[in-house]
């Protein structure tokens, strides 16, 4: 690590102070936009707030983002990008149980969007008003059902699990049902389940609709 400068160098004084580069800048962005989310909605955040929170200048903003929507597409851009780095360390791994490796799948699935719940809410929400919003996420969710439904054909077809509904179908069933179920358990909208109790509830309705039990899998 580099010393600090003395008071009175000339990195205090006669150089002009060291500029946020334009990454930083928009790091800063995304970051009051999250910051921001946690506190109220898209629609009450202007793109003022966001500048004014990064630091910068509106006529600056726009030099890194169309919109406060455009800013919304780049979170979810780096928070998916974030859950399909863990769903592929857990369905590259191997897993001691049918349960552990589902256990390990759905519990990525609900710490990335745990750690990010308002950004969740947002995209959620944005979706029905928003298209870019809506093709990005409906491309992702696809990428998802795919996986899931790659892993309910091998667990058939190595006789772990008995044949049934398609394997396509019952994923984005039950792809579906994580996504909704995480949202009100995020957002209290209507009945939900605890947040600790969350994962093992999904867990046992996954094993229950692949295998048919819970119990022995």
């Amino acid at each position: 690590m580099s010393a600090a400068p003395r008071e009175g160098s000339s990195t205090g004084r006669g150089r002009r102070p060291v500029r946020p580069s334009g990454d930083d800048r928009e790091l800063a962005i995304l970051a009051t936009a999250e910051r921001l989310l946690s506190e109220r909605s898209l629609a009450a955040i202007s793109v003022d707030d966001l500048a004014r929170g990064a630091g910068i200048s509106r006529p600056t903003f726009y030099f890194y983002f169309s919109s406060k929507d455009a800013v919304l597409l780049s979170l979810l851009d780096r928070v998916v990008a974030e859950a399909d780095t863990a769903m592929r360390e857990v369905f590259g791994a191997p897993a001691a149980s049918a349960r552990e490796g589902w256990q390990r799948a759905i519990a990525a699935y609900y710490e990335t969007f745990r750690v990010h719940r308002a950004l969740t809410v947002a995209w959620a929400e944005a979706r029905s008003s928003n298209a870019e919003v809506r093709a990005l996420w409906s491309s992702v969710f696809e990428r998802w059902v795919q996986q899931c439904a790659d892993a309910i054909e091998g667990e058939r077809a190595r006789g772990a699990a008995p044949p049934g509904l398609p394997a396509r179908d019952l994923a984005i069933a039950l792809t579906s049902m994580n996504e909704r179920v995480l949202y009100a358990t995020f957002t209290g909208d209507g009945p939900s389940v605890a947040e600790a109790d969350v994962v093992d509830v999904l867990l046992g309705v996954w094993l229950s609709a692949v295998y048919g039990a819970v119990d022995g899998v």
